[in-house]
């Protein structure tokens, strides 16, 4: 029994643990975060580790000495908004698994979590090059018609706008700006979707994912706010925030 006890406490000695967590985390949907455990020690490696982690664990069966092992868990947050993981426990089963020694890490993450996608109807606002509406929108760039620009390449630009032979000169992509001469973009209306509050919040999250996904420059009209429509990873982040934190205060 004392030999348990020692082997155990020197399995947990000199352990590090790092958390790698992903761009995107959505309500009520499992997300993998990657777990790494750093075994510090110099001689000895390190046997049947399990991580606990937000009501899951995990097995890290052999971390050798001075090396690290990554694996991933599934974990799922009930509510949007911002979430916590204050601690990780690491507990060791080695030698016998009848004597096990636990030992925790204070951890203080704060994750923001989006609201989980929802197919629905939504009413949202069309615009295009023909607008006679008091609301203008003349920085809006289509996807066809004529060139009224050059700019630096954003993540998500189609392929097809890419300027080529200018990216080459300059070594740094570049996209062309096209006028929006037939090319709609759209205003999600927030307040005339249909359900109570977590049902709109849901409804907008998937429209706004569908629209960056389909290459369509979307924005949000929700209470006395405007979010002019805009086509890039920056607006799709800035929106999805708002309704992850929307009614929290």
């Amino acid at each position: 029994m004392a030999l348990s006890g020692f082997l155990g406490r020197r399995n947990l000695k000199n352990l590090e643990i790092k958390i790698h967590t992903p761009e995107e985390i959505f309500a009520d949907i499992k997300t993998p975060l990657s777990i790494t455990v750093i075994n510090k020690k110099r001689f000895f490696p390190s046997f049947l580790l399990k991580v606990y982690i937000h009501k899951q664990n995990i097995l890290f069966p052999y971390i050798n000495n001075n090396s690290s092992e990554t694996k991933q868990v599934f974990i799922k947050f009930k509510n949007r908004g911002l979430n916590e993981i204050k601690k990780i426990e690491i507990c060791s089963i080695f030698p016998f698994n009848f004597f096990i020694r636990c030992k925790r890490f204070p951890v203080d993450l704060e994750l923001l979590v989006f609201p989980k996608p929802k197919k629905c109807k939504t009413i949202f606002e069309s615009n295009n090059s023909k607008r006679s509406r008091k609301e203008s929108f003349s920085n809006l760039k289509g996807f066809e018609e004529d060139l009224t620009g050059i700019r630096d390449y954003m993540e998500g630009d189609p392929l097809k706008l890419i300027h080529w032979k200018l990216s080459a000169k300059t070594e740094e992509l570049k996209t062309k700006e096209l006028s929006s001469t037939g090319y709609q973009s759209a205003i999600i209306d927030f307040d005339k979707i249909d359900g109570n509050l977590e049902n709109k919040i849901s409804c907008a999250t998937y429209q706004i994912l569908n629209y960056y996904k389909k290459h369509i420059p979307f924005g949000l009209k929700i209470g006395k706010n405007i979010y002019k429509p805009e086509y890039s990873k920056k607006q799709k982040f800035k929106l999805l925030k708002v309704l992850a934190l929307y009614g929290k205060d």
